[in-house]
């Protein structure tokens, strides 16, 4: 019994901890008929927060928990990532620390912060259930899925999305966006994609997405083949989209591609990061086996458009 009860207050003390070191730093959203959460993530005013919860809404009310409320601005949102970025107009609580959601390991204990319908500064945790989800996004007729979502078990509510999720050191680690079913929450990962994407928000307004065109699943290569490359998965195309670019390339159903830019892939989230603004119109090597022959071809992205 005594061994239980000191786990239980190792347990709350980091809880404890972690909630009193960034519930400062979320603020409560305010928008039109909407409400959400947001993050400080520079000591001059910029908040990270869910572009569903912007929404189409380019002004709104950040309140703190110390009590104090202000204006801000949408400076941009990036709907196929859900993350968006506003502004405050007066001042804010100094930033909080970003983490890196790639170094998690299932089991780990997080803490979720965020406003749930309504409820400023409450606080939850849990542990992480997975990592590596898929959550499909859209926007207009362009679809992406958003890579290594986090999935954890801390309650989340209507109100929490662009809320915190912090690991046991205090540093977020992820941004709360969607309540996938009863006891189950997911998080936008805050990693090395996730900085590309707000860097693009504050530097455009808008991230800038190169489009190839092909939908693709993973599967195993031919033992032989694995043997000869050292690569046991790689992408098999299922469609390719009629006058795409990797339609002009001469990509087709069937292929199995091993790399592109010269890079391995085995799922479809390593082509989706190598397609941010710098690869558009620029020739990328896309290696392909077809009836057991390797093909090299090149593909040269177009901007993706909403159209």
């Amino acid at each position: 019994m005594e061994v239980e009860r000191d786990a239980l207050d190792a347990y709350s003390r980091v809880v404890s901890t972690v909630a009193a070191e960034v519930t400062p730093h979320v603020a409560s959203l305010r928008l039109g008929r909407g409400a959400g959460s947001g993050v400080v993530f520079t000591d001059d005013g910029f908040l990270l927060t869910n572009a569903h919860v912007v929404g189409g809404n380019r002004t709104g009310t950040a309140a703190f928990a110390d009590g104090t409320e202000s204006g801000f601005d949408v400076i941009g949102a990036d709907p196929l990532s859900d993350l968006a970025v506003v502004r405050v107009r007066g001042g804010t609580p100094a930033a909080a620390r970003l983490g890196d959601a790639d170094k998690l390991v299932v089991g780990q204990l997080v803490v979720a912060v965020g406003n749930p319908l309504g409820l400023g500064g409450t606080v939850t945790a849990g542990v992480v259930s997975a990592l590596g989800r898929s959550l499909p996004t859209r926007t207009g007729r362009a679809g992406r899925v958003i890579e290594d979502v986090i999935q954890t078990d801390a309650a989340l509510n209507p109100g929490n999305s662009g809320g915190a999720l912090a690991d046991a050191a205090g540093q977020v680690v992820g941004i709360n966006t969607a309540v996938a079913g009863i006891g189950l929450g997911l998080a936008v990962p805050v990693n090395a994609t996730t900085r590309r994407i707000i860097s693009a928000l504050l530097a455009e307004g808008r991230v800038r997405r190169a489009y190839l065109g092909l939908v693709s699943v993973p599967a195993p290569l031919p033992e032989p083949v694995a043997e000869r490359v050292g690569q046991r998965i790689c992408l098999r195309v299922v469609e390719v989209v009629p006058g795409s670019p990797a339609a002009r390339a001469g990509l087709h159903s069937g292929d199995l591609v091993l790399s592109v830019g010269r890079q391995p892939v085995s799922d479809a989230q390593g082509i989706q990061r190598m397609l941010f603004a710098e690869a558009i119109g620029i020739g990328l090597p896309v290696t392909v086996l077809r009836n057991g022959a390797m093909v090299d071809v090149i593909a040269v992205p177009v901007e993706l458009t909403e159209g």
